[in-house]
């Protein structure tokens, strides 16, 4: 069995093998994604972009998304935490709180007034149209 596989990085395997009883992973739940875990998809058309960002175990109302000209910021916020019955003793209780966010910046402007959201199963859908720039070439007066 020992042949399998596993996810891991190199630190939490010189640390597992240095101390193995010092160095403990969480009980409950997963670790709070890092910014890398976001996996997003973007796509280009004449009229905007649509981006794909997975965002599991994470509810709609914990998360938030900020445009800010070309810069889409998307920040969820991880909560985890154990219950128990009536009937239940609690022996041990941990929770898991945290948040992560993840921004890039696409090639034009997007306009905020006609971006829209969606999140299903985990993944959350934007659809961000480009802003038009009235006009074209625009000269500037030299004082």
């Amino acid at each position: 069995m020992n042949a399998l596989m596993r996810r891991g990085n190199l630190f939490d395997d010189f640390f597992h093998d240095v101390a193995p009883g010092f160095y403990v992973k969480p009980l409950h739940g997963d670790p709070l994604p890092s910014p890398s875990q976001i996996k997003i998809d973007v796509k280009e058309t004449e009229a905007g972009y649509t981006v794909h960002a997975e965002v599991p175990g994470v509810s709609k109302e914990e998360i938030q998304v900020s445009l800010d000209g070309s810069v889409v910021t998307l920040r969820a916020e991880v909560k985890q935490q154990d219950s128990t019955g009536k009937d239940e003793k609690s022996l041990r209780s941990e929770r898991y709180l945290g948040a992560v966010s993840r921004s890039f910046q696409l090639p034009q402007d997007i306009d905020p007034a006609q971006a829209k959201a969606k999140y299903d199963n985990g993944v959350l859908t934007l659809t961000l149209p480009k802003k038009v720039v009235a006009g074209g070439v625009q000269r500037l007066a030299i004082d």
